[in-house]
């Protein structure tokens, strides 16, 4: 940032400065004698019943996700934005290189009529689909939950097993190895090809590396972004000297590029 830029951003500083110590003199002399500055109440972490969620120090918590009470994070799994992890009557357990994507909601039961203690477990490796719901049941690892499907209390869904998006998997259902489970509410479909098992683990492997990305993004200082801002306005037309400041490398495609016996026309 230029000299120029400095003394832009020192001058819109004190302006709100300027404008709050307004705002707290107009307080006072509405009788208000204490100046009340509005805060989000969201905490990405939070606890409850004296539980304290453990997080590990290579997850990645976006910061509009909620974690609540009794819940572990292992190392490099993701819990994407606008999710709610609630463990408040029982715990919850999600492991290593796990996607929880965004908007899905993971809660437990206290105990079902029987009496059985129903905490959530996520194992290893698994991926659960975007504004999926997930009560009190265990996904073994590399399993896969798609989107918006729904497991209700008791599920167990065993390791290398798929539930399909929009599925209703009711109470105390057990989906085994291999198998695709679909519809509302949810029955056996087919079996899994190895391509699609092996997907099942590229997937997992994709959200961590993408959720380093999305860490990094969320770690930058004001100053960084305001920097980064400039830069984009300054080089909106994205020329090569923008590509360079941003280590950015662009080829051609090859369906893109000419073959040499063809002369480009000189437009008038």
């Amino acid at each position: 940032m230029g000299t120029l830029g400095r003394a832009i951003y020192s001058v819109g500083f004190w302006i709100r400065e300027t404008g709050q110590a307004l705002d707290r003199l107009g307080c006072r002399l509405q009788g208000n004698h204490y100046f009340q500055e509005q805060l989000s109440r969201h905490r990405t972490l939070m606890n409850v019943f004296d539980k304290a969620p453990v997080v590990d120090k290579d997850a990645f918590v976006a910061p509009s996700a909620s974690i609540i009470g009794d819940v572990h994070v292992g190392r490099g799994s993701s819990i994407w934005y606008g999710c709610v992890v609630r463990g408040d009557v029982n715990r919850i357990s999600i492991g290593s290189g796990t996607n929880i994507q965004d908007n899905t909601l993971v809660h437990v039961a206290k105990s079902n009529l029987s009496g059985k203690v129903l905490p959530t477990i996520i194992g290893d490796n698994v991926t659960v689909g975007h504004s999926a719901v997930l009560h009190g049941c265990t996904v073994e690892d590399e399993a896969f939950v798609g989107m918006a499907a729904t497991l209700l209390d008791g599920v167990y869904v065993e390791k290398h097993a798929m539930v399909a998006a929009g599925a209703l998997v009711r109470q105390n259902t057990k989906i085994p190895c291999g198998e695709v489970w679909g519809g509302n509410p949810a029955r056996f479909l087919r079996k899994l090809t190895e391509e699609e098992m092996a997907f099942i683990s590229q997937s997992a492997l994709n959200y961590s590396n993408l959720a380093q990305v999305h860490a990094a993004e969320n770690a930058k200082s004001f100053d960084e972004i305001e920097f980064e801002k400039m830069l984009l306005k300054k080089f909106s037309r994205r020329d090569e000297e923008y590509d360079s400041m941003l280590g950015v490398v662009r080829e051609t495609p090859p369906e893109l590029i000419l073959p040499e016996n063809i002369k480009v026309p000189k437009t008038a």
